[in-house]
């Protein structure tokens, strides 16, 4: 019988208090019942429109109706004919924008709970099924993929289902990219992307870590490996600073730090043989989903943080359930406020702001923040993290030649990835800039496409 109800189930998870003090996954995910339940309220609509809002076109309805059967390794096998990354997706893809924004039954309550069920049926299958190496016919040629971020990883995962050959080349002394460096446990945990990259792995990925292309080799260098295609997914992982007094001292750190040291090093712990400061009293600058994940990062080392923003409420581009879980976990927010100085001696002791209002709508209707003279004041802090954007590294662009960029660092990619370079193919936030996860697995598997026409002959 289907289900009516005009709102989702609840999504259990930690209560506020106990989840400020802990890095645990703070959703807790579906039970088989619950899921089951929240199945039955998709429509299975005829003209399918959530799956338009997909940008890796997970065929949802279908997986959906295979839940609500309780066939979920069916459901597992639907997801992941398009998506190699369901546990992931699950937990951070912002489907309110994207495939439930679409979904019919949001018009007159909430749409169906398509990321929850997502990552219920991926969980479901990392505790029930076993991961064993697939057999898959091999076709001879070989691909190389800098990164193992979610582009990459992406790409990887496509060529390999094709019986390519294919490597990753990872930077990093892990795989997983911003998954592993830039996500908390607290919304990602590890062992989840974990399992995810050993999914790849057993369609055959090979993953090189510690391997900066453009300083450890080049990619001249994979061509005359015998690589007949590389792509790049590189991600973009350069920090940003709005380059105002006091940048330069203690206790200032960009987010893309803050969070490597976190998620990668343990730096928070006692034990840490590198830890990072336990702040008193931390301003988080920005509102992004980087922005939220320092900031409630900084909360669990026993801080207490406020969150300084330029523009409102409204404005925010984090996704609505993480602002509201920075709320509930006590984290405060300064809006129309901007910096304008990091003040102290040697040290962070406050930081120097001015009161901003938004001015009336451009032509693209944005409304651009103005500063309101004589509105300066302090907030005392002993810790900034600046979370204000990232962009790509330019040490691959500078070291092959024939490859053109932008001029703020983006390297040029024709809508299917192509680059200027022959058999050089690009995607994720290493073209966009700093984007969603999904957005970057979808530009990899359309270059995955790409790169198999033109080996092939297609």
């Amino acid at each position: 019988m289907a289900n009516m109800s005009p709102k989702k189930n609840p999504m259990p998870q930690q209560e506020p208090c106990v989840r400020c003090k802990n890095f645990d996954e703070v959703a807790l995910g579906y039970t088989e019942e619950q899921a089951i339940d929240e199945a039955k309220r998709c429509l299975n609509c005829k003209t399918r429109p959530c799956v338009a809002g997909c940008p890796v076109a997970v065929q949802i309805p279908e997986f959906i109706a295979r839940v609500a059967e309780g066939d979920f390794d069916g459901a597992y096998k639907i997801i992941t004919e398009t998506n190699s990354l369901p546990a992931v997706c699950g937990r951070v893809c912002p489907q309110e924008t994207q495939c439930e924004s679409k979904c019919v039954r949001g018009i007159k309550g909430e749409s169906v709970g398509i990321g929850r069920l997502e990552r219920f049926v991926a969980d479901w299958h990392m505790k029930n099924v076993k991961t064993e190496a697939k057999k898959i016919e091999k076709n001879g040629h070989r691909v190389a993929v800098i990164g193992a971020g979610p582009s990459g990883l992406s790409c990887a995962g496509s060529l390999a289902a094709r019986g390519y050959d294919v490597t990753i080349f990872e930077a990093l002394h892990v795989a997983g990219g911003v998954l592993s460096y830039g996500i908390p446990e607290f919304r990602l945990p590890g062992e989840v992307v974990k399992h995810e990259i050993d999914e790849l792995r057993a369609l055959g990925v090979k993953i090189k870590t510690n391997m900066i292309i453009g300083k450890t080799m080049l990619i001249d260098e994979l061509f005359e490996e015998g690589y007949e295609a590389v792509f790049i997914g590189s991600g973009a992982g350069l920090p940003k600073f709005m380059n105002i007094p006091g940048e330069n001292l203690n206790g200032v750190y960009s987010a893309n730090e803050f969070l490597t040291r976190i998620n990668l090093m343990g730096a928070y712990k006692e034990d840490s043989k590198t830890p990072i400061m336990h702040a008193k009293h931390v301003c988080v600058v920005g509102g992004g989903n980087v922005a939220m994940d320092a900031a409630r990062s900084a909360k669990r080392t026993g801080a207490d943080v406020t969150l300084v923003y330029r523009r409102t409420a409204n404005e925010l581009p984090a996704r609505k359930e993480e602002v509201e879980h920075a709320l509930e976990e006590g984290i405060k927010f300064e809006f129309l406020t901007s910096p304008i100085s990091i003040n102290g001696d040697g040290a962070v002791s406050s930081i120097t702001c001015d009161r901003m209002r938004l001015s009336d709508p451009d032509e693209s209707g944005r409304r651009r923040p103005m500063v309101i003279e004589n509105s300066e004041f302090d907030i005392e802090c002993d810790c900034v993290i600046m979370s204000i954007g990232t962009s790509p590294n330019p040490l691959i662009a500078s070291s092959t030649d024939g490859l053109d960029t932008q001029k703020w660092g983006g390297i040029v990619a024709d809508e299917v990835g192509k680059t200027s370079r022959d058999m050089v193919w690009a995607g994720g936030d290493a073209v966009t800039g700093a984007a969603t996860v999904i957005l970057a697995m979808g530009a990899g598997k359309t270059a995955a496409e790409e790169i198999d026409k033109a080996i092939m002959g297609k």
